[in-house]
């Protein structure tokens, strides 16, 4: 079965255009089935029944997917026969990169044809951005400078990977009981991390999505 499609219209046109890839497409249309697409397929929910966090999942993944396809584009461009090109290898214990989510619009020019794919599903996206958790993957200025050498890397269109060390309990949480500081464990992965890109997980969710179509077609054919 072919990849799913959406009509995908850009804001200066005024008529129909061509179809856009669901995965990659970056108009409101393309987006807001991938988001529905990234509900049933990842977090197995009906739009009446989905949390805030299933909504911010499947949102998330939709971004990263549209992220992905730059970053495989890259390591395509960089691995070929006839580049000498080289990649900067960054490791440092921490990396202190704050929320992703709202970055990755910005980064791909898709915040305003997010905000209208979600309000077509009666979501908001200010509340979806304040369902994310900060990843806790640094601690003060070592991780905030990596954090920047990353960004910088990027503007600059270095290539380049930051190493690390993933912390299951991250940055612990600090509260105040009877007059007294009490830290709490930080549980950022709770939820899970959809920023992680895992060749595991792709190929779970690509077959649970055959797996769906193909029981739907066997359903239509009866």
């Amino acid at each position: 079965m072919g990849p799913a499609i959406a009509s995908d219209s850009p804001a200066n046109a005024r008529g129909p255009v061509a179809l856009t890839n669901v995965r990659t497409g970056l108009g409101a249309d393309a987006i807001a089935a991938a988001l529905i697409e990234n509900l049933h397929c990842l977090q197995g929910k009906l739009p009446q029944h989905a949390t805030r966090n299933d909504w911010y999942m499947a949102l998330a993944y939709t971004v990263r997917d549209r992220m992905m396809e730059r970053y495989v584009a890259t390591v395509g461009s960089i691995a070929g026969a006839n580049t000498n090109a080289k990649a900067v290898a960054y490791l440092s214990a921490e990396f202190l990169t704050g929320p992703h989510l709202g970055n990755g619009l910005i980064n791909l020019g898709i915040w305003q044809a997010v905000e209208e794919a979600l309000s077509r599903v009666g979501q908001d996206l200010s509340g979806l951005l304040e369902q994310e958790e900060e990843p806790g993957l640094g601690n003060g200025g070592l991780g905030r400078l990596a954090a920047c050498y990353m960004d910088s890397l990027a503007t600059l269109n270095v290539p380049a990977v930051g190493y690390g060390i993933r912390y299951e309990f991250g940055i612990f949480d600090q509260a105040i009981r009877d007059g007294w500081q009490v830290e709490v464990t930080d549980k950022w992965l709770r939820f899970g991390n959809p920023q992680r890109a895992n060749a595991r997980r792709g190929l779970q969710r690509s077959r649970r999505c055959a797996a769906g179509f193909r029981s739907q077609e066997r359903a239509t054919a009866k």
